[in-house]
């Protein structure tokens, strides 16, 4: 199997113009998941994962910070994303990643993965890890 990585990018309420300026600019596939009623206390129109991918290699991942956790403009403004569609191959790079790392989400079932997880490293750098799957709209 393979993996993949790209820059997660993080935003509060900014996510949509991001990724639609991005696509301006780079070009490829853009698809857009708004909150909708899945989480109370969060704009519906607000995105809770996007992403732009073009045919050239550009891809970026974004969403809107839930308005429960904490965000601060220049200061955690990403996350560094591993995917891959191999469950193993996500499980022992998790596994690896979590010496000496702060678990933040456990790795686990999510509304859109049947593994997801966020950590941050010993170094500092926050990793989201999922399983990908195809996107049903």
């Amino acid at each position: 199997m393979s993996v993949t990585s790209a820059l997660h990018l993080n935003f509060r309420g900014e996510a949509r113009a991001a990724l639609e300026f991005y696509q301006s600019v780079f070009g490829g596939d853009i698809i857009l998941v708004p909150y909708g009623d899945s989480l109370p206390g969060q704009d519906p129109q607000e995105i809770v994962w996007g992403q732009v991918q073009a045919s050239g290699g550009f891809h970026v991942m974004a969403y809107d910070v839930q308005h429960t956790l904490e965000w601060r403009r220049g200061e955690n403004e990403f996350y560094f994303a591993l995917r891959s569609a191999d469950a193993d191959e996500i499980t022992r790079y998790w596994d690896a990643l979590t010496d000496g790392a702060s678990v933040l989400v456990p790795l686990g079932p999510s509304v859109f993965s049947p593994l997801y997880g966020k950590l941050t490293d010993r170094f500092g750098v926050t990793w989201i890890i999922d399983v990908v799957v195809p996107y049903q709209p």
